[in-house]
């Protein structure tokens, strides 16, 4: 059994990034909202309590017990978690004289083990309007900075039964300059955890654990050709065997040969997979339908559909695998409500309520960069693992306006020049997500002698880390030139290409 650290989310914007620093050093970590009771085991190593966006003097601010923790494990507060720490144990928090937000650098830090090898005059990242007016007794600064009297604080040795400590700046993010060393001294050097989570220790814990929970059981599951479902299948498939059942659904608006591709690959795989050609009934109801959230839904709708009337045809099956992954569970935790939802359409959602089986998420712990890592160890082939994310509804939602079948055709070509070039230049993997958007704006254009009126299309790249914050990406001009020239003369009815420039927030990376 791996190590574990238990992160609790209070609510902050970069509780995951907490985990993924963690879990980069090989390390083991979960996050579990503040309102849910700790089950503690031989495991847990070590706590981190997150930032909040709430006040610790706010009434309705959540205020778990910390000092029952403190008995327990080793603590680290964060921010809110660092401030709730000192309310609890007596301390004084209170509105900040100088509020701080951004760009800090400690001063006075100590040789203590959680500042090991962290220089003064470090630069760390804030976000805060409280701050600790008056340590609790028992407690010691082992940090401030040029603003704000306590940046760092731990408890006495002789005073608490583990070690715990305060920090008032955020470790996690990539403007605290030694925040991942800080985090490696907490969970390595002060909790005591090894180093030894790692993709082939984890595809064996995983296989075992599948091989345990679903024995001679069989499986159903949707397949999208996309990295999550794919590796998610072949955890499985190495349980169970044929045991699996895979359907891969032709909507009518993936890309160009995708539906085969994708199958041929399976087929590789070894995953027992059936390819059902539902292109006709979704172009049939998608008929004349403009709005994007009711495309989104028509699309869902009938997904479900295609599935459960091919489920139902085989005979016992017990269990629906799918691919969710952590940052799915993650972002579905409400920190005053906490109830795990399961992503819709892509993830197959509303099947469970329908078809009347259990789950089984062989990934659902997992960031997106690790299933990446799981699924190399598992020799899954690179188109799999390296593909970019794809929507869900597919160009259902990159057609804008009217779905129709000449139009999805007319984006898969373009779309298919845009990839290639990526690829050919080696850029596809330099980027996130890339993607061509068929826009309702036709508009005048010249082609030798004639005059045409056709169709626009975007072109959208970002950069990105797991999809919650993008950047536009910044492609060479002359790579812009080439596909736009090439899709331009190889595409009848597109006579425009534009490239979106929009970071999210406040845009979204896709348009619909």
């Amino acid at each position: 059994m791996n190590d574990k650290i238990l992160i609790l989310d209070f609510g902050s914007q970069y509780t995951q990034l907490i985990a993924r620093g963690i879990r980069e050093l090989n390390i083991y970590c979960e996050i579990q909202p503040c309102t849910k009771p700790i089950v503690y085991d031989a495991s847990m190593k070590g706590i981190i309590l997150s930032g909040s966006p709430y006040s610790v003097n706010d009434a309705a601010a959540p205020k778990p017990d910390i000092k029952e923790m403190g008995n327990h494990l080793p603590v680290l507060g964060v921010c809110y978690g660092a401030q709730l720490l000192a309310q609890q144990w007596g301390g004084e928090v209170g509105k900040s004289a100088h509020r701080e937000f951004g760009r800090a650098h400690l001063q006075d830090v100590s040789t203590d083990a959680l500042f090991a090898t962290i220089p003064n005059n470090s630069q760390v990242w804030m976000s805060h309007g409280d701050s600790i007016k008056a340590l609790p007794t028992g407690f010691e600064l082992i940090a401030k900075t040029e603003s704000i009297p306590v940046a760092a604080f731990k408890a006495n040795k002789d005073f608490a039964k583990n070690a715990v400590y305060g920090i008032q700046f955020h470790p996690e993010v990539t403007h605290s300059t030694d925040g991942r060393q800080l985090l490696k001294n907490f969970v390595v050097d002060v909790c005591g955890c090894k180093q030894d989570w790692t993709p082939a220790g984890y595809i064996q814990e995983t296989v075992a654990r599948l091989k345990k929970q679903l024995g001679n059981s069989k499986v159903v599951m949707a397949l999208s050709g996309g990295v999550d479902s794919t590796v998610a299948a072949t955890l499985i498939h190495r349980a169970i065997g044929d045991n699996l059942y895979c359907i891969f659904v032709d909507n009518g608006l993936l890309r160009k040969d995708e539906y085969k591709q994708v199958l041929d690959g399976y087929s590789h795989l070894g995953l027992n997979t059936k390819g059902v050609d539902a292109h006709e009934r979704f172009y049939k109801e998608l008929d004349g339908v403009t709005d994007p959230e009711k495309k989104r839904k028509i699309i869902g709708r009938l997904f479900i559909e295609v599935f459960h009337e091919e489920a139902i045809q085989l005979k016992d099956v017990s269990y629906l695998g799918q691919g969710t992954i952590y940052p799915d569970v993650i972002e579905s935790v409400s920190v005053n409500g906490p109830s795990a939802t399961i992503k819709s359409h892509h993830n197959v959602g509303g099947l469970p309520e329908i078809m009347h089986m259990e789950l089984v998420e062989p990934l659902r712990f997992l960031f997106k960069d690790e299933v990446r890592k799981i699924g190399r160890e598992l020799g899954i082939d690179d188109v799999f693992i390296s593909r970019h994310p794809f929507p869900g509804p597919g160009l259902g939602i990159r057609v804008l306006g009217a779905i129709t079948e000449e139009k999805v055709k007319m984006l898969q070509e373009a779309d298919a020049i845009y990839i290639q070039h990526l690829r050919d230049s080696e850029l596809y993997n330099k980027v996130w997500q890339a993607g061509t958007i068929l826009l309702p704006v036709q508009s005048v254009g010249v082609m030798g002698d004639e005059r045409t009126y056709e169709y626009t299309v975007a072109l959208r790249a970002v950069t990105s880390v797991d999809g919650m914050t993008a950047d536009w990406a910044h492609l060479p001009y002359d790579f812009l030139a080439r596909v736009s020239n090439d899709i331009i003369n190889r595409v009848r009815g597109i006579n425009r290409v534009v490239y979106d420039i929009s970071s999210k927030p406040p845009a979204t990376i896709e348009w619909e």
